[in-house]
């Protein structure tokens, strides 16, 4: 009975002069395609972080830039969504950029086979972040079981915001 009468309305209201269904179809057609176009954007980038899946930095939008030779490097842009009440980008936003680029810069060598679990990170934080950001690490020592990094947040300008020490927990990826 909905269906007869949604139909019915449809044939009978107009849009600019068209009838609404044709409308309505042509809007279906393009949400069909924007939907698509997303699903194939989204499967064809989802393991953008040097071979993982990682929605929390989709939301934080960072940037992959270099995972190799016991080395890593990120970037992040400023965005409203990672600002405190003072204008700068937060500092737990910061921390975990800092992680999961120490992380990258510890399984660089390899990484898809081994993972990273944090055990222990010291940060300092030097300056308040106000612009684009740069993150560098690198991997200090890497044992069988645990790695060693270290890293640095930088302005556009060369400026020293934050740097962190961590060591992580090395994880053998399971085939």
């Amino acid at each position: 009975m909905r269906s007869c009468s949604l139909a019915c309305l449809l044939a009978q209201v107009t849009c600019r002069g068209q009838r609404l269904a044709r409308c309505v179809k042509h809007i279906c057609f393009c949400l069909y395609f924007f939907f698509r176009r997303a699903a194939v954007s989204s499967s064809n980038h989802q393991k953008k972080y040097f071979g993982l899946e990682i929605p929390y930095l989709d939301f934080l939008q960072l940037e992959p830039v270099l995972c190799e030779n016991d080395r890593a490097m990120t970037r992040l842009r400023i965005r409203s969504e990672l600002l405190n009440s003072r204008g700068h980008i937060h500092g737990g936003a910061l921390m975990s950029i800092l992680d999961f680029t120490l992380s990258a810069a510890g399984r660089a060598n390899d990484p898809l086979g081994i993972g990273m679990a944090t055990i222990d990170m010291h940060t300092s934080c030097i300056e308040p972040a106000m612009t684009d950001l740069t993150i560098e690490a690198r991997c200090i020592r890497r044992g069988a079981s645990i790695a060693f990094c270290e890293g640095e947040i930088l302005d556009t300008s060369g400026k020293l915001i934050a740097k962190a020490s961590a060591a992580f927990k090395v994880l053998k990826v399971k085939a």
